[in-house]
């Protein structure tokens, strides 16, 4: 499957996530990182709830000291990262710099104050989106039907 997804996480103080050229000092709170994988869908959100893993991209650096609560996982042969991160940069605060070094934004990283899944539902019925939210690698390998709990 190819697609984008959303990473909802839970970084429990401020602390400073150093990744192999920058360095970004993040406050306590949620995140949504947005990404794509026109690959393999599948795969790239189940290695995100790795824990072991080599570190490759700015979020593998964070989630090293962050909690992964969810994902969702949003199937499609167009790319839509760009797009879905310009529609959650109006709710959530940019990271600048962090992820989105192929996209044409400053950030796909967003920080909110409180859980964003209201936000994040409420973007992909916006779009009309199909869309499949899991908690675990192994959900993320055989993902089941649309979650709306």
């Amino acid at each position: 499957m190819r697609g984008s997804y959303f990473l909802v996480i839970r970084l429990p103080a401020e602390t400073e996530v150093r990744t192999r050229g920058r360095r970004f000092r993040l406050k306590a709170g949620y995140y949504v990182y947005v990404g794509s994988a026109m690959n393999s869908l599948e795969k790239r959100v189940a290695r995100h709830f790795r824990r072991n893993k080599k570190l490759h991209w700015h979020i593998d650096f964070l989630l090293r000291k962050a909690q992964l609560l969810r994902a969702y996982m949003i199937p499609s042969d167009v790319k839509l990262e760009e797009r879905l991160s310009l529609e959650v940069s109006r709710f959530g605060e940019p990271v600048n710099g962090f992820g989105a070094g192929d996209v044409g934004v400053k950030s796909n990283l967003y920080r909110f104050k409180a859980e964003p899944d209201a936000f994040l539902t409420g973007i992909l019925e916006g779009f009309n989106l199909e869309w499949v939210r899991v908690k675990s690698e192994e959900e993320a390998i055989n993902p089941g039907g649309k979650d709306e709990a």
